[in-house]
């Protein structure tokens, strides 16, 4: 690959990708929290909830490809294996199936996290004028914020 040059210097385009690197370990590990969800939710909100998870997983799954792919951009590895996530996320696994509330409580929670997630990756991207990060994360803080928001509301 041949040297990048887009007016953000190498170690600005590390630590930004370092941010973002924990912002994709905690969109993916939410990810697959609410799959695992959208598959063993039951109870009298069952086809509400099954729906509304899917459309989160759905957006979850676009996200964490373009946020792989702003990593790539900077010219960094983006991290992709159950380890290197494990490590890096700040969102804690669930063991076994939880109640349909206690998932929503959860989910509140993991999404949350991924917004302070983003409040950490900002700062990074904006010293470095790095818009396009700083947007990418920006959209991602407000998804999360409104998600998290509309999971409040079911409890």
């Amino acid at each position: 690959m041949s040297k990048i040059d887009i007016g953000i210097s190498k170690s600005n385009r590390e630590t930004i990708a370092d941010g973002l690197k924990r912002l994709l370990a905690d969109s993916y590990t939410l990810y697959l929290q609410t799959h695992n969800f959208h598959w063993n939710v039951t109870g009298p909100q069952f086809r509400e909830l099954h729906l509304m998870f899917e459309e989160h997983y759905t957006e979850l799954a676009t996200a964490v490809d373009e946020i792989a792919e702003r990593i790539r951009t900077l010219g960094v590895a983006a991290p992709g294996t159950y380890k290197a996530f494990a490590q890096l996320s700040s969102i804690e696994e669930v063991d076994g199936v939880p109640g349909a509330k206690e998932m929503v409580s959860l989910l509140t929670k993991g999404h949350e996290q991924v917004v302070k997630t983003c409040r950490e990756a900002l700062g990074p991207a904006q010293e470095a004028d790095d818009e396009s990060s700083a947007a990418l994360i920006s959209d991602r803080m407000r998804i999360h914020e409104k998600t998290a928001w509309m999971l409040r509301a079911m409890q």
